[in-house]
């Protein structure tokens, strides 16, 4: 890992798993606790252009579930069904302590789940999860925001925005506007400090997160740090890591294209800075910027080049590198040691960028 720093339901217990099921899990499971030489020897060595070198259980993964359906060759519901079995199959072991509140109904029929710390906090991290836009919910990524919860010791909110078809661009964007301004309001009865919040999400949600901090500029209350991880973040950008992992199965341009066309109502659409941050005229008012980026990821090189336009802006921005992942490792940290250890480094970042200001 390198790191550059430059200038639907609420949240329940996951279901019962299949015998199949536990098969699955059990046999991706143990990639993790191979050890690193023999795993090294099993895996097949994947490197890429800027000479990283893919994890070799995320290697093994891959070969493995070479077979497996494309998610982008059905219709939303199908797809949704894959992802959503993947993140049951797969879920990493729920942390101790976080409590989950009632679930909070916003304005307009939004629902969101508030996680609590088992340590009192008066800071919040504002949620958005990834697919694409089109795809996951609140309860596939309910044991990745306990990990953030847990490892960063503190409040988060995890929002259930509206996907696409049904909720075309830019509903996912006025949703993210609703639930910062209903979590604005509604600090003070949370205990929570409303200048503490902290912008997170992965992927589409990490673009959202991107785009609300630059529709915010000016209003009274900012974000205090927004997080994004390996976020797309410009619509018609041509980037050499687009073409480079074009086939690659955690997320292939196929399957990037499906997910566009589903979200936007039309082709021009893409050229809105709401969609495109990239083409925003003014980002100095972006908070303190976190983004992360895998190696292996088609989205790498539009985050480092919004990290390279944010730090001539003025704001200041870390970037996490971790070079031997793929797109999406928030959801492998059951399988990946290296991407538990990725999610621990943002977890880490937000807890000291808490304690620092």
């Amino acid at each position: 890992m390198t790191v550059t720093t430059l200038a639907p339901a609420p949240a329940a217990a996951p279901a019962v798993l299949t015998i199949p099921e536990r098969l699955q899990r059990g046999a991706f499971t143990s990639l993790g606790r191979v050890p690193g030489r023999l795993l090294r020897r099993l895996a097949p060595r994947v490197v890429n252009a800027d000479g990283d070198v893919m994890a070799p259980e995320i290697a093994l993964m891959l070969k493995a579930s070479a077979g497996a359906p494309d998610f982008s060759d059905g219709s939303p519901e199908e797809a949704r069904a894959i992802v959503a079995n993947d993140y049951r199959v797969f879920a990493d072991k729920a942390p101790s302590g976080v409590h989950v509140e009632p679930e909070i109904v916003m304005p307009g029929g939004l629902r969101a789940t508030l996680y609590r710390p088992a340590a009192p906090s008066k800071a919040l991290v504002l949620f958005l999860h990834g697919g694409g836009f089109v795809l996951s919910s609140r309860q596939d990524y309910d044991v990745p925001v306990r990990l953030i919860a847990d490892g960063a010791g503190v409040n988060v909110l995890s929002v259930e925005y509206g996907l696409a078809p049904e909720s075309p661009f830019p509903r996912p964007v006025d949703d993210a506007g609703t639930a910062w301004r209903f979590a604005v309001e509604h600090c003070a009865e949370w205990g929570i400090d409303p200048t503490r919040i902290v912008l997170l999400g992965d992927s589409a949600g990490g673009n959202l997160c991107a785009v609300l901090a630059n529709d915010l500029v000016g209003e009274e209350i900012q974000p205090y740090l927004q997080v994004l991880m390996y976020p797309v973040l410009d619509g018609v950008g041509d980037y050499a890591s687009r073409t480079e992992f074009a086939g690659n199965s955690a997320l292939s341009a196929k399957q990037i294209e499906w997910l566009t066309n589903l979200y936007l109502p039309s082709r021009e659409a893409r050229f809105d800075p709401r969609l495109s941050p990239m083409l925003a005229e003014d980002l100095s008012g972006a908070p303190p910027t976190l983004i992360t980026v895998a190696g292996f990821d088609p989205l790498r090189d539009e985050a480092l080049a919004y990290a390279e336009r944010l730090a001539e802006s003025g704001v200041p921005v870390r970037v996490f590198r971790e070079g031997g992942l793929v797109h999406g490792y928030i959801s492998m940290t059951r399988i990946s040691p290296t991407a538990r250890a990725a999610v621990d480094r943002v977890a880490d970042a937000i807890r000291t960028s808490l304690k620092e200001r």
